[in-house]
């Protein structure tokens, strides 16, 4: 693991396991780790990616602004109000919004992600290929990134809902159930 937080730490993208998918995962303290993600994985600057914490106080510490009661711990992915537009450089198009993660990580993972405290995250695959629930379906320059296996993971990414607006909003159904209140 410590090889992960060191690469890390350089600014280098890391593979790490959720409660979903593999994640592709990058120090989010700076642009420059983030811009090399996108580069790596083919994604447009425009798209918006999460930030990752291993706890709601960690993500806390990073976006004091954020609501804890919005915060959704799970196969979730919540997008918020960014009053501050801290972490521009992972909100795409609306710095004014942003999205967040609290997963129940495997414990090697959790581990990497609290010595950074946050890390931005998307799915570990490249531009409009499949999810990958195992190191073995990562595109061979993925596989070759620093990275923790765990083996098999469940394979049905996180919910993504919208709670900018007066009613949450599903913007895309996955593993976590949706809110009564969303639509």
């Amino acid at each position: 693991m410590k090889h992960v937080v060191a690469a890390l730490r350089r600014g280098e993208p890391v593979v790490l396991p959720t409660d979903t998918v593999y994640g592709l995962c990058c120090d989010a303290s700076t642009r420059e780790p983030a811009e090399r993600l996108y580069a790596l994985k083919g994604r447009e600057s425009a798209q918006p990616s999460a930030l990752l914490a291993a706890s709601v106080d960690d993500l806390l510490r990073a976006v004091p602004e954020l609501d804890r009661g919005s915060v959704r711990p799970g196969p979730y992915t919540v997008i918020l109000p960014n009053p501050a537009h801290r972490f521009s450089w992972i909100c795409g198009t609306t710095p004014e919004k942003i999205g967040v993660r609290v997963p129940d990580l495997p414990p090697q993972a959790a581990e990497v992600v609290r010595a950074l405290g946050v890390v931005v995250a998307t799915s570990a695959n490249l531009h409009g290929a499949g999810d990958s629930v195992s190191l073995e379906d990562l595109a061979p320059e993925l596989r070759a990134l620093p990275h923790i296996d765990v083996g098999p993971l469940p394979g049905t990414s996180s919910t993504v809902l919208d709670c900018t607006g007066p009613e949450p909003v599903v913007l895309r159904q996955g593993a976590g159930a949706v809110p009564s209140s969303a639509s």
